[in-house]
């Protein structure tokens, strides 16, 4: 073989395994903006369009659970300004040629009027498909108030078939590409008649629902309003619940970050008698009326601000059905029997007994699927609780309460506010922490802790949760300190701005810190080939000042996949990581466990990495929204992949402005400046300097840059390799540089000591 050809060969199988590797790193896959309509009634096929970007060559869709499934359908790419224009230009050689041919009664007109168009379109062999792709184009480009977005404009259609006795619930769809999955979207498995929305249905009456109880589904565009009339009789307790936010937490191009839905009700003369909106705390508008007579009513959603778009996607379940507006009590301690009242609407009178003797403390969700329209959280907690006594508003006369206890209150009324005396030796280290809103509860306390005398010892308004995921107002408050001389403390809860009610409920712990820490694992899917490296990171939440190494490993996996990298370094709240695709025939996408383990007070504790995406929220703001499955795709390994291997694989040691080498090794062909490296979502201050070749391998040196890395930073280093190439026959000095990835290697760990 000439040198020549080897060359070319190699180039070749370079290019393949760009095309086939590059993705894993950039996240080329499939991306699912929206599914519409995203949900359906047991028992029936829905045909569903999943809006989103790179959906050509999507082979199937996975939907977490049982009883639910989706085959693949029609694609459909939107015309880019190119394509329209080369369409235009046939129906405008169309339009010369019949002028040509008949002067005196074909005139030149506008392609644009509907008669003239479909005359031409018809002349110029336009086939339907192009007829209606090209009058797409033109209603997108002449609505002002249609809002472009690339990311959503690709549509996929979906049959998703579910069985009559499919559990209920919320579905996660995935779509599985040649490049790897897509994030999930949430699809509703409901026991309701479904109907979808007929624009035009802006005006009073324009949309009838004929039957209640059932599910509206829609999509709100720029300045729409959707309006339905449905026939109820007096007296019935009517419940409006619309999934939005629920359904799509977080929109990366739109302020606030997601559709602010609100919901009006009109009686039969056309005045409002029920209105709600996100303001009380909650993700999505739900509202409640007593219907005051028999005749015709008006639902109505909108956005607050009357934007629209494709993925502003609602439900709206309708009807008199059981909706939970509280839980008394809102948690129960480990072990116990607890039971628990179900507050709201429709509700049975009975009570649900929770049994958490074979539960982890964590909040789960009551009450079971179906039982209602919602669930509410739950608190389990490894604390007794005791319940708040009123009168306990004074500052002399607070509710004395044992230390290692959570108290179970609520802020009775407008300007309520409970206090609480503990006892503990002086110097204790105490945490005290009020969970309300994570509870789903309408408070938004502050939290004051004193001496006897009133000085103040701590004080807290709102404190970040970091493994909250959904979360944008952390209105929960929690300190730290240590008791003052004398051995007591009071401490005040009271609502930040004096509002009180039954809603208003709240759990207070006072124990000594109990340190702990949960895991988020992101993306929840990740596409890998057979015999390469994917990356992906953990984000542990450190709770009451644990601050150890916490080691990973899978767990529950059928295959021989390769964690790389698997330590939480002591003081580290995220790290880097790669998964190592086994060889072999892959095989279908399976769904993987993470599990960290850490030594606390000198017992191992293990928690499950809960599966998450990164979000972003309004351009700024990033939320580790809860995923159900982490799931893993492995594709067909490419037909031919370079042996880049790490040599060395222990620790790299750092010093502040210097550099260190990690040495690599390479087929010879690849041993030339042309092989390069980049670093995989850095640390902050750590940069590759530069590479070079000894010793029949490559040298890549990586820096700690002085004034950004600081002395104890720690972590993983995840290595990406490239090739630079010019085009053929680009003057080198004019033509942009083009990058080839070759994939990933193996996560390693490094640390920075000073100088």
């Amino acid at each position: 073989m000439t040198n020549r050809v080897r060359d070319c060969l190699q180039a070749a199988a370079l290019l393949f395994l760009a095309a086939s590797t590059g993705a894993q790193q950039a996240s080329l896959g499939p991306k699912a903006g929206y599914l519409y309509p995203a949900g359906g009634e047991r028992g029936t096929t829905v045909q569903v369009t999943v809006g989103g970007d790179a959906l050509a060559g999507v082979q199937r869709a996975l939907v977490t659970g049982l009883g639910v499934t989706a085959a693949v359908g029609k694609f459909h790419r939107p015309l880019n300004p190119g394509q329209a224009n080369r369409l235009r230009e046939r129906l405008e050689e169309a339009q010369a040629a019949l002028i040509e041919k008949n002067p005196l009664t074909a005139r030149r007109q506008n392609v644009n009027l509907p008669a003239v168009f479909a005359v031409l379109a018809k002349e110029a062999g336009l086939t339907p498909e192009e007829i209606a792709d090209l009058e797409e184009f033109r209603r997108r480009r002449t609505d002002p108030k249609r809002q472009e977005n690339p990311q959503i404009e690709e549509t996929l259609v979906l049959s998703v078939q579910i069985a009559a006795d499919a559990p209920l619930g919320v579905r996660e769809v995935r779509l599985a590409g040649p490049t790897g999955l897509s994030a999930p979207v949430r699809f509703v498995v409901s026991e309701l008649r479904e109907r979808r929305e007929v624009e035009p249905n802006d005006a009073m009456a324009d949309t009838c629902v004929e039957a209640l109880p059932a599910v509206i589904n829609g999509q709100v565009m720029p300045g729409d309003v959707d309006r339905f009339r449905f026939t109820a009789p007096k007296g019935m307790r009517l419940v409006a619940s619309a999934a939005t936010r629920s359904l799509t937490p977080f929109l990366a191009d739109a302020v606030p970050g997601w559709f602010q839905a609100t919901l009006r009700l009109l009686d039969p003369d056309g005045r409002e008698i029920a209105y709600d909106d996100t303001s009380r705390g909650g993700l999505d508008p739900v509202l409640f009326c007593e219907l005051p007579r028999d005749g015709d009513y008006i639902l109505e959603i909108r956005d607050a601000i009357y934007r629209g778009r494709e993925d502003f996607v609602y439900r709206i379940s309708l009807g008199q059905l059981p909706y939970v507006t509280r839980l008394e009590p809102m948690g129960a301690r480990q072990g116990s029997a607890t039971p628990v009242r179900l507050v709201g609407w429709n509700l049975p009178e009975a009570p649900v007994v929770v049994n958490t003797s074979r539960m982890e403390p964590g909040i789960i969700r009551l009450p079971a699927e179906g039982a209602a329209l919602n669930q509410l959280p739950f608190m389990v907690e490894f604390l007794p609780t005791v319940r708040e006594k009123e009168p306990n508003d004074t500052a002399g006369k607070p509710q004395g309460v044992a230390l290692e206890a959570v108290v179970e209150g609520r802020m009775d009324r407008p300007g309520d506010i409970d206090r609480f005396q503990v006892r503990a030796p002086a110097g204790t280290a105490l945490v005290v922490e009020v969970t309300a809103r994570r509870l789903g509860s309408r408070l938004d306390p502050s939290l004051r802790v004193t001496d006897p005398a009133g000085a103040t010892l701590a004080f807290c308004d709102d404190w970040v949760d970091k493994a909250a995921g959904d979360a944008t107002h952390h209105a929960d408050a929690r300190v730290e300190l240590k008791v003052p001389h004398g051995g007591v403390c009071h401490v005040a809860v009271r609502d930040s701005r004096g509002e009180g009610g039954p809603d208003y409920a709240y759990r207070l712990r006072i124990s000594r810190p109990k340190p702990d820490f949960a895991l988020r694992v992101t993306p929840a899917g990740l596409g890998v080939r057979a015999g390469m490296n994917v990356p992906f990171t953990v984000f542990a939440a450190r709770k009451d000042g644990f601050d150890g190494d916490i080691t990973l490993r899978l767990a529950g996996s059928l295959r021989r996949y390769t964690l790389s990298g698997a330590r939480i370094p002591a003081g580290q709240e995220k790290v880097q990581l790669t998964l190592g695709a086994p060889t072999g025939r892959p095989g279908l996408p399976e769904a993987l466990m993470l599990e960290g383990a850490a030594t606390i007070g000198g017992v191992q504790v293990r928690r499950a990495a809960a599966p998450a995406e990164d979000r972003m929220q309004a351009f700024a703001y990033r939320h580790l929204t809860p995923a159900q499955e982490w799931l893993v795709a492995t594709g067909a390994a490419p037909a031919t992949v370079p042996a880049i291997r790490l040599a060395e694989v222990g620790p790299l040691a750092l010093r502040v402005g210097a550099s260190a080498k990690v040495r690599v090794t390479a087929p010879a062909w690849l041993l030339n400046d042309t092989l390069k490296f980049g670093l995989y979502d850095p640390p902050a201050g750590i940069e590759i300097a530069g590479t070079e070749v000894s010793g029949g391998a490559l040298l890549v040196e990586v820096r700690a840059v002085a004034g950004k890395a600081k002395p104890g930073d720690r972590g993983n280093l995840v290595l990406e390799a490239f090739r630079e190439t010019v085009p053929v026959g680009s003057r080198p000095r004019s033509a942009a540089v083009r990058r080839l990835p070759l994939g990933v290697l193996p996560a390693f760990g490094y640390e920075v000591a000073p100088r």
